[in-house]
């Protein structure tokens, strides 16, 4: 099952995280932005690219937190390691989004290596 990521949604949150306003964000986009045009972008599943580009930039953020953070994995990883990385509390909410993000990747990780194995011992038992 493939999630789909909410890039606009993303963009909000990590906009709203560094404490920028929507027309501050337009401004630093450059002239053809505004604050309107902004929520706009943050209401779009998929965003352009190079918008992307930009906007990480701008919030000094990776590009790959913008293109995949997905609430509901996060809520599913962050309730199933939280006790295991008690050092994450002392991490600003990027920093902390970004450990989470790495900790989702390293399980996703694991699944695939466990489920190779099982399909290699159902092989063989064909």
């Amino acid at each position: 099952m493939k999630v789909k990521i909410h890039q606009g949604r993303n963009v909000k949150r990590f906009r709203e995280m560094r404490g920028i306003k929507q027309e501050a964000l337009a401004d630093e986009l450059g002239q053809d932005w505004n604050q309107k045009k902004v929520s706009l972008l943050e209401q779009k599943e998929d965003i352009d690219p190079e918008i992307i580009s930009k906007v990480s930039e701008i919030l000094k953020i990776p590009e790959e937190a913008i293109k995949t953070f997905n609430d509901d994995i996060a809520m599913l990883a962050l309730t199933n390691t939280k006790e295991l990385s008690p050092a994450r509390n002392n991490l600003n909410p990027i920093e902390e989004i970004l450990c989470l993000h790495k900790e989702i990747i390293d399980l996703y990780e694991h699944q695939i290596i466990e489920r190779k194995e099982m399909i290699r011992l159902l092989e063989e038992m064909l």
